[in-house]
């Protein structure tokens, strides 16, 4: 394993990743693959820009020439996928492209791999596969998938599809089953980054709800670190699921959130519920701590180290927050909020 190909590496989670990987492994390459739709920033790879190592690609997952030219001129060995479309909200709107990227893409970069005989492709995969998940239950990587979503359900799709090609081709293939990943360069359609952004410039956080949604909110580089681990030591054709153990209502989330900043819990609005709205998430996280993983930050210290860099890099999202996403936020929370009433 030298030479990484990091599809949607210019998102959230994968952009953490390929700076992790180059700051930890002086002799791999890594070439990030990423369409850059709109959750895909440039930005947020401006720490390795120079570095030789990193090589940039734009094309999309669903090109399979594209793809094999892709694998071919950077002689891969391994993929890791975080190509997907990811916000629950626009799968519910759209749903279109989260089935495109997560299902067709996934195929595409699954038969790459079969024909050229990578030594690992890895899926990046989320803890909403499991569905909604009753009090005091965990869920476990052998779990039944049942997905709420479409955004879950293309996910849970490509997880599918990858063990598959395990099973049928013998594709060697790990997937990594994360909970709500919160951080720096996180889109501001997410919960943290959004509330975050608005609470700096005293806006209202519309909760859905009743904000007792039960979430496990881990931060970013954590995660990260576990995925390399799986890379590195995890079983093939093994799922490991990457998350705190402990969970947290989002309403919890908020008022941490707001003590960092320093700001009023009047700007809360609870604002009526999104469908299909999952309840509770948790993660049963033995199997990855079996190999020796621990989380370094607690879900209250994630907040508040992502509610500081939002704070303090408004040089990042600012720019972000206008055009397309004051259409989307508009669309998604401008009725929701009109009908909502401040909570003191």
């Amino acid at each position: 394993m030298k030479n990484i190909m990091v599809t949607g590496g210019a998102g959230f989670i994968g952009s953490n990743f390929v700076i992790h990987m180059l700051e930890k492994y002086d002799d791999y390459q890594i070439v990030v693959y990423d369409k850059l739709t709109y959750a895909g920033n440039m930005d947020n790879l401006l720490d390795v820009s120079d570095d030789p190592r990193y090589t940039f690609v734009k094309a999309d997952i669903c090109d399979a020439a594209a793809v094999e030219q892709a694998i071919q001129q950077h002689n891969i060995d391994t993929i890791v996928n975080f190509a997907a479309e990811t916000h629950v909200d626009r799968s519910i709107m759209n749903p279109d492209a989260f089935i495109q990227t997560s299902v067709y893409g996934t195929y595409v970069l699954l038969e790459a791999a079969r024909k050229f005989g990578l030594e690992r492709y890895h899926q990046i995969s989320t803890d909403e596969v499991y569905g909604h998940i009753p009090a005091g239950y965990s869920s476990v990587e052998t779990d039944n998938l049942e997905p709420r979503s479409p955004y879950a359900a293309s996910k849970a799709s490509a997880d599918l599809l990858v063990n598959a090609y395990w099973v049928t081709y013998q594709l060697p293939v790990t997937i990594t089953r994360g909970s709500n990943n919160i951080g720096p360069f996180q889109y501001p359609e997410k919960v943290v980054p959004l509330f975050a952004t608005n609470a700096i410039d005293g806006e209202p956080l519309p909760v859905y709800g009743d904000g007792r949604q039960m979430r496990e909110y881990q931060y970013v580089r954590d995660h990260c670190e576990a995925i390399d681990l799986v890379l590195h030591k995890g079983v093939l054709g093994e799922a490991y699921n990457i998350g705190t153990g402990v969970e947290m209502e989002n309403l919890a989330m908020v008022e941490i959130l707001l003590d960092e900043l320093r700001l009023s819990s009047d700007l809360i609005r609870h604002v009526a519920d999104r469908p299909g709205h999952d309840r509770r998430y948790s993660l049963d996280i033995g199997k990855i701590r079996a190999l020796g993983w621990r989380p370094r930050h607690s879900a209250e210290e994630a907040i508040r180290v992502t509610a500081r860099w939002y704070r303090d890099n408004e040089w990042w999202w600012r720019k972000i927050k206008s055009g397309e996403f004051k259409a989307y936020y508009q669309a998604q929370y401008g009725r929701r909020l009109q009908e909502a009433a401040p909570t003191n």
